[in-house]
């Protein structure tokens, strides 16, 4: 190996790394520029082997080469500290580095799934005026908008939620390793949010239940200790939000058994915890109260028939009929209620872009909120006229009171219709200046040459995007971070607004597992 290719620092005080292995000896370093592609290369160097093939191990952790950028002392190595230096086969060496890039571009699609939520969740939580065409909202179980208390609380929930349905989304796929550090990751913006708030709703245990569950699918034996805890925590949660033996759920979905599948999962959970830690008779209480719920969720084949043969699809049919318990009748008002719920709000989905596309053309307010339309509508109804009401409102932040007395002001109502007035004008002005350059810009035969005039070069204030809000500062253009869409829309298309979805779940393997747990038991 040239010894040339990565000139190796010096320290006017080095440390003193002690390798062994591949090459035994002293290595003069310093640890706070040195990194781990330089010290592979150091160690390649002296023990004549090829760069891939050389494994570092330090403090009982593989030191991986990263982005290069993390030094050895930010990486944990100090004076004296030994490093472990092995020759690997190459097609072992091959494998380390297919792992590591696999494991590098894991951690940076987690990250940029983080940020893509934190992102979301910010714009859609604070009343600020989305970029997008579409609006994130929270709703109850019955469809109606929530909002809470506390703006940081609305964004927890937010972030939790997204990257909870993305979780499941990988969960359906079965790639579970994924889906738990997504999990993680909703458990950490679900912690942010207040506890009293959090014990009302039952999205938190139905976290906590998905990653036991991750944890099973994955047969992690050494995670049953922290399974138990996660276990205890969503019974609790349980009987926190849907009240005791489930009667305020019961309530909220008009007498549906919607939940009956999480039970079944739940319990499947807790006797195989039971049963790894030795409580065999709790592990068979269990495990007997779960096969009772998975037969109880059975579909009778002429029940599916009849529904299918009324138009319905089979797999509407069988939510229907585990939703309702099996009773024909109740599945046909589930099914017919389902249909409304999903027009109306396919109607108010494309009745909200209609008001996004609107709030776009009025702007934003100084602190980049939206105009609220129904304040807009109110001051239209009175007899002003809609942009001026508009722009009152945008430079008064949402404040009815405020946004009036200037209506009413005639020197103020003025100096509005004067801003609005000189605001069309640059409009005006904006769109000749980019005709003429259009113009100015196209390639014009002169002579069998082509000649290219110079294009006019316009300032900043003629180039940005017209808001509605010509203010210093309020030009969505010039405020607006840039967007990872790709991750961000995605996300975004994982909320479907199913208010059932966390409890519609198709219970074949936990059927199967239930059978095999129960024979283990019979064994013994």
């Amino acid at each position: 190996m040239d010894s040339n290719k990565n000139p190796i620092p010096f320290s006017s005080s080095p440390a003193k790394l002690k390798v062994a292995g591949a090459w035994s000896g002293v290595l003069d370093v310093d640890l706070s520029s040195w990194t781990v592609p330089l010290l592979r290369d150091e160690v390649a160097r002296r023990s004549a082997a090829s760069r891939d093939r050389i494994n570092l191990i330090c403090g009982g952790k593989i030191l991986k080469d990263g982005d290069g950028v993390e030094n050895l002392s930010q990486l944990g190595l100090k004076n004296n500290s030994k490093v472990l230096a092995s020759v690997v086969s190459a097609d072992r060496g091959k494998a380390l580095n297919d792992e590591a890039a696999v494991q590098a571009d894991r951690s940076q699609k987690l990250a940029r799934l983080r940020a893509a939520a934190l992102a979301l969740s910010g714009r859609h939580a604070d009343g600020s005026l989305p970029v997008e065409d579409f609006n994130i909202e929270l709703e109850d179980q019955n469809g109606q908008k929530v909002n809470l208390g506390s703006e940081t609380d609305q964004k927890g929930v937010m972030m939790g939620l997204m990257l909870h349905a993305n979780a499941r989304s990988l969960m359906k796929n079965e790639k579970y390793k994924d889906a738990l550090d997504v999990l993680s990751m909703a458990e950490e913006a679900f912690s942010l949010c207040d506890p009293k708030f959090i014990e009302m709703i039952d999205n938190v245990p139905i976290l906590q239940l998905d990653t036991v569950w991750c944890y099973f699918m994955l047969r992690d034996i050494s995670c049953l200790s922290v399974a138990g805890v996660r276990l205890t925590k969503a019974r609790k949660g349980f009987e926190q939000s849907h009240g005791k033996d489930s009667t305020r759920l019961r309530l909220l979905q008009s007498g549906q058994h919607a939940e009956i599948a999480l039970y079944l999962r739940l319990e499947l959970l807790e006797g195989v915890v039971a049963y790894h830690s030795g409580n065999y008779a709790q592990s068979r209480k269990a495990l007997n109260s779960a096969q009772a719920k998975y037969l109880q969720l059975q579909i009778p084949d002429e029940s599916l028939s009849l529904l299918m043969n009324m138009g319905y699809k089979e797999g509407s049919a069988k939510r229907a009929l585990r939703m309702t318990g099996q009773d024909i009748q109740s599945a046909v008002d589930f099914l017919i209620d389902e249909r409304a719920k999903k027009v109306r709000r396919h109607e108010e989905d494309r009745q909200r872009h209609k008001e996004i596309m609107k709030q776009k053309e009025y702007g934003r307010t100084p602190q980049k909120k939206a105009i609220d339309l129904q304040m807009l509508n109110e001051l239209v109804s009175i007899g002003f006229e809609t942009y001026l009401a508009a722009e009152a409102l945008r430079i008064n932040e949402n404040n009815f009171q405020e946004a009036l007395d200037h209506l009413t002001d005639t020197q103020k109502n003025y100096d509005l219709q004067q801003r609005i007035d000189s605001r069309n004008m640059r409009m005006e002005q904006r769109e000749t200046a980019a005709a003429m350059n259009a113009v100015n810009t196209t390639p014009a035969e002169n002579n069998g040459s082509t000649q290219v005039e110079e294009p006019i070069s316009f300032s900043d204030e003629q180039n940005h995007p017209v808001t509605g809000a010509e203010e210093e500062g309020t030009s969505e253009a010039a405020t607006v971070d840039p967007r990872d869409e790709e991750m961000e829309d995605a996300l975004a298309k994982e909320l479907t607004g199913d208010a059932l979805a966390d409890y519609d779940i198709e219970v074949t393997k936990e059927g199967e597992a239930v059978k095999e747990y129960l024979a283990l038991l019979e064994s013994l």
